[in-house]
C-alpha cells in the first residue's frame, strides 16, 4: 500500500475510535494484552467474596466486570463518574437490583460510613481514606491498577517528550498511602508485560481511546511515525510495548 492508502485507512479507525463501557471488541484479536500478568483479578476477587457480603464496585465501568462476578443483586452497589458510562449504568444495573450511584470523584464517594465488606476498583482511581471510610471494620479492598509506565514506550514513539498522565501510581508509592490510611497489605505485587499489536490501526484507534495517555494523538500529527511502526510490524509481525501493572489487597 502507498502512504496515502495507509493514511487513508487509519484515519477511518480514527473516526470509528468510540468505547461503549469498557469494550474493546473493535480491535479484538488485533492486539494482545494482559495474558501473562504473573496473577488473576477474577480468581484474586472470587477467593475473598462470599454471598453474604455486600460488595461495592468502584469506577464499574459499564458494569461488565461486575455483572460477570453474579455477586446477589441485593448486596451489590457500583460506582462510576464518567457521563457516558454512568449512563450506561443506570440502563443496565439498575433494572437489575443493584444500588449503582454516580460519583463525583474517588474522594466523595456516595455512600455511608462502614457500608462495605468489599471494595472493588479496577484501573479506576481511588482515595485510600475514602475507601476506609465506607469499610465496614475488618473489610478488604481489592485492586488491580495501570501504573504510571503504562504504555510509555508507545508514547514516546508517537508523542515524545509527553508527561505520565498519573505520576506515583507504582506499587511502593501506592502501598504507603494505603499504610498512612490505616491499612494492612495483605497482598502487593507489580508487574511489566508486553502488550503487541498486529496492526497499526488497531494502534490507531487504542491510541485515540486511551487519550489520557496519548494526549493530541492524531494520524496527521503522527503518520511519520506511523509509517515507522508499520515497518517495524512488516518486519517483525507486530508492533510491541509494555504494560505497567500493581495489584493489591488491603484490609481495614
Amino acid at each position: 500500500m502507498t502512504a496515502a492508502e495507509w493514511k487513508t485507512l487509519w484515519q477511518e479507525e480514527e473516526a470509528q475510535a468510540h468505547i461503549h463501557g469498557w469494550d474493546f471488541s473493535h480491535i479484538q484479536g488485533r492486539f494482545e494484552e494482559e495474558h501473562d500478568l504473573p496473577w488473576n483479578y477474577r480468581t484474586l476477587v472470587q477467593e475473598y467474596l462470599q454471598d453474604d457480603m455486600l460488595l461495592l464496585d468502584c469506577d464499574t465501568g459499564g458494569g461488565e466486570f461486575l455483572l460477570s462476578l453474579g455477586h446477589p443483586p441485593e448486596k451489590t452497589a457500583a460506582a462510576e463518574g464518567y457521563p457516558p458510562n454512568a449512563a450506561l449504568c443506570r440502563e443496565t444495573l439498575l433494572p437489575l437490583g443493584v444500588a449503582f450511584r454516580e460519583c463525583a470523584g474517588p474522594s466523595a464517594l456516595p455512600f455511608p460510613d462502614e457500608s462495605f465488606d468489599i471494595v472493588l476498583n479496577r484501573h479506576g482511581a481511588f482515595d485510600p481514606a475514602e475507601l476506609f471510610r465506607v469499610l465496614k471494620p475488618g473489610g478488604l479492598f481489592l485492586t488491580e491498577q495501570v501504573g504510571e509506565d503504562n504504555d510509555r514506550d508507545l508514547v514516546e514513539r508517537v508523542l515524545p517528550g509527553t508527561p505520565k498522565p498519573f505520576p506515583h501510581k507504582n506499587l511502593q508509592e501506592q502501598r504507603a498511602a494505603f499504610e498512612t490510611a490505616g491499612f494492612r497489605i495483605l497482598r502487593g505485587e507489580e508487574a511489566f508485560r508486553p502488550i503487541f499489536f498486529y496492526d497499526v490501526g488497531a494502534f490507531v484507534w487504542f491510541a485515540r481511546v486511551i487519550e489520557w495517555e496519548f494526549p493530541g494523538f492524531s494520524v496527521e500529527r503522527c503518520f511519520d511515525r506511523l509509517l515507522a511502526m508499520q515497518e517495524t510490524l512488516e518486519k517483525t509481525g507486530a508492533v510491541q510495548g509494555t504494560i505497567h501493572r500493581y495489584l493489591i489487597a488491603a484490609r481495614k
